[in-house]
């Protein structure tokens, strides 16, 4: 959740400029916990600095404490000194401020600009001959009506729909019981609504209304003609229709923009590795930032095998603190997989916690400062990002430099993230990380967190290809941070030989494994097989996934999963053992096999010909491999199949929320090369092996050396 590429601080420059080790933060600050502690009492911050109070802080006495960022005393209020838990006054440090390093705080009202907004849902939905082609419209209105009753905030919240072809449809709500009233606008240059009131109603009052219009949505559009695409035209419309509250715009798109306001033109992306991702018009950046002056968060879920211009349409989520969701292989009637995929993607979508109205400030000890932001917001000053809608599902990261030589013996961060909750309070959830400061570099080499390092190299790589770099730049920089901190270590222990070393302790030693795992990645390789679209969007993952997730794309882990329902291994507690990671190469595959391999956002099952026809059986309902169809399911309810799902749910549990589709493959298919090209151990037709890329590596550090 809140966590350093280093597990200590080196105390000066010029001990770090020794490491060259990435240094920086990753935090996820609104993710879903159990257990949150919230305070509904007094407020106790540093009168300085504006720290909150928080586990790290010293308590100079039952009167007294020292902030432990700016090192200044304060008092203790007298409401500090009453324990909630006894519900008596005593010891201070039995307070969850200080037991807790993420806490929550009801805030009063001088934490308010304004009266807290109710939470508005607004949808935009492509329903141009593209988008009635890919038949997204089926599943959404599906989803939707399941899920209407849960949304965050159900009893407070305003909702509306909106329409957009070649012209804008509005439907206008005029009464609780009855369907709504479809008005079409075919001025599209016009940038205002067509009536007053009924367009955004609440959702409450007008659900069995709502719940109609939603059941008959697809049928609305079944018919649909043109496949011309205003999106920028109704981008306009819906501000003017909610920027006097703010609030979340859902928009569904199945098509290029291709007239009205920000009309885009079709890009050739045949050499997309060579593309720079900037976009084609600055519209809809503009438009972003406008909507967050507003409070108006802006999602955009790509649906369909049409390129949509991701790199110029992704800005309005990018500066909006919005997330974009790519469904490039979606078709209602074939691909189960990705059906289900946005099938479990919307309930979360719909269902899952939101924060309005938000702003995240990193405060950090005396010596420290940030230094860059990656992520989905706009940064406002040089600690404070503003953020009108916050998920829980969404993380960013920050560089950190060093301003002066440490002198104390740690060095804190605190992240305050201030929001409005769906039930209309002001909340602060505060986040305190405390690091040593290392005064050697041995141990700053041991401090290694590999985990945050590599989520801050994916962000800072990311963030130089959605800047203008070219592809092949990305690629140097990654590489050229693992030869600045491998030189550097063998400078360290005055290596001259041609063997690498690695320090035994810390996470330096599985570096380069990661970063090939990066260079191998579809954002960043130098293949020409992805569309620009598809890079666009793993580029736009890597900016907000969290680091489960990132993990495993960056590093599949493939798993043996015949042997594991063939030969089950039970515990005393008659719990099953799960099979072991293997490493991530063809090596490990035998003809008679079926394995799985865990990509992160997709899970594979690869069918090998060879496999025992009774696994297949148990596994598929099929009883031999030259009738397994890729498109089939698996068995839920045999002993093997029940195996596996277990498994699968495992996995899955592992990821917060991100579902991944599991998607079979037979070794004799077209699609056999999806599962091989994630196998990252081995060689490609446009990258090294590990064994290659180590010896890659072995001769830059060597020059580096010299």
């Amino acid at each position: 959740m809140f966590s350093c590429s280093l597990a200590g601080i080196p105390d000066t420059q010029e001990l770090w400029d020794k490491c060259r080790l990435p240094l920086g933060l990753h935090i996820q600050p609104f993710r879903d916990m159990k257990g949150l502690k919230v305070i509904h009492t007094v407020i106790t911050r540093c009168r300085y600095c504006r720290t909150y109070i928080n586990p790290y802080v010293f308590i100079m006495d039952s009167r007294h404490w020292k902030c432990n960022l700016c090192y200044r005393a304060n008092d203790l209020p007298e409401e500090f000194l009453w324990d909630p838990q006894t519900k008596s006054f005593g010891d201070p440090g039995r307070r969850p401020e200080l037991q807790e390093t993420t806490i929550e705080y009801i805030a009063p009202t001088e934490y308010m600009l304004r009266e807290p907004q109710p939470p508005v849902y607004f949808f935009l939905l492509d329903v141009s001959s593209n988008a009635v082609d890919c038949g997204y419209l089926h599943i959404f209105a599906e989803q939707l009506a399941i899920d209407i009753d849960r949304f965050p905030g159900n009893e407070n919240a305003l909702i509306g729909f909106m329409g957009f072809d070649s012209a804008l449809h509005f439907f206008q709500f005029e009464d609780s019981t009855s369907e709504p009233k479809h008005i079409i606008e075919f001025d599209i240059d016009e940038s205002f609504p067509p009536v007053c009131s009924g367009l955004v109603v609440p959702l409450e009052e007008f659900k069995l209304s709502i719940k109609k219009f939603i059941s008959k949505l697809p049928d609305i559009f079944d018919h649909g003609v043109s496949s011309s695409n205003c999106l920028g035209s109704a981008l306009a419309v819906t501000k003017e229709l909610i920027e006097e509250i703010g609030g979340r715009v859902t928009v569904m798109l199945s098509s290029l923009p291709n007239i009205g306001l920000g009309a885009l033109k079709l890009r050739d992306d045949s050499k997309s590795s060579k593309l720079k991702f900037t976009p084609q018009v600055d519209y809809y950046r503009t438009f972003a930032l406008e909507c967050t002056g507003k409070q108006i968060a802006i999602d955009l879920f790509a649906i369909g095998e049409r390129n949509v211009d991701l790199p110029t349409l992704s800005d309005i989520s990018r500066f909006s603190s919005g997330t974009v969701y790519h469904f490039p292989k979606f078709h209602f009637v074939r691909g189960q997989a990705e059906i289900k995929r946005l099938q479990i993607t919307l309930h979360r979508y719909f269902t899952r916690k939101l924060g309005l109205e938000a702003v995240l400030r990193i405060r950090c000890s005396k010596g420290v400062s940030l230094h860059s932001f990656y992520g989905n917001f706009f940064v406002r000053s040089t600690d404070l990002l503003s953020l009108p809608n916050v998920s829980p599902d969404s993380a960013l990261g920050v560089q950190i430099k060093l301003d002066e030589t440490l002198t104390s013996s740690h060095v804190c961060f605190q992240a305050a993230l201030l929001y409005t909750s769906t039930k209309g309070d002001r909340r602060i959830r505060v986040h305190t990380l405390s690091l040593p400061v290392l005064t050697n570099t041995t141990h700053v080499y041991s401090a290694v967190d590999i985990n945050t390092t590599i989520s801050l190299l994916s962000k800072m790589a990311t963030e130089r290809a959605l800047s203008g770099s070219d592809l092949s730049d990305c690629r140097e920089a990654l590489i050229n941070a693992v030869v600045d901190a491998l030189a550097g270590y063998q400078r360290i222990l005055g290596q001259t030989s041609s063997t690498l070393r690695m320090p035994a302790e810390g996470g330096l030693q599985y570096m380069p494994i990661y970063v090939l795992g990066l260079l191998k990645h579809r954002a960043f390789s130098g293949a020409q097989k992805a569309s620009m679209d598809e890079r666009m969007a793993s580029l736009l993952m890597f900016k907000t996934v969290g680091i489960e997730v990132l993990l495993m794309e960056v590093c599949p882990a493939l798993y043996s999963v015949h042997n594991f329902v063939e030969h089950p291994v039970i515990e005393n507690d008659h719990a099953q053992i799960y099979p072991e990671r293997l490493l991530p190469s063809y090596e490990q595959i035998s003809n008679g096999g079926i394995y799985l391999l865990d990509a992160g956002t997709s899970v594979y099952l690869y069918v090998c010909s060879g496999a025992n026809p009774k696994t297949i059986s148990g596994l598929f309902g099929v009883n031999c491999f030259e009738k397994l169809d890729e498109d089939i399911e698996l068995e839920e309810e045999t002993s093997q199949g029940k195996q596996i799902t277990a498994f699968l749910q495992h996995l899955q549990d592992q990821r917060w929320n991100v579902y991944a589709p599991i998607i079979v493959i037979r070794n004799d298919s077209p699609q056999r090369e999806l599962f091989t090209s994630r196998l990252i151990q081995d060689r490609t037709d446009s990258s090294h092996s590990y064994a290659e890329f180590m010896q890659h590596i072995q001769r830059e550090v060597n020059l580096a050396c010299k």
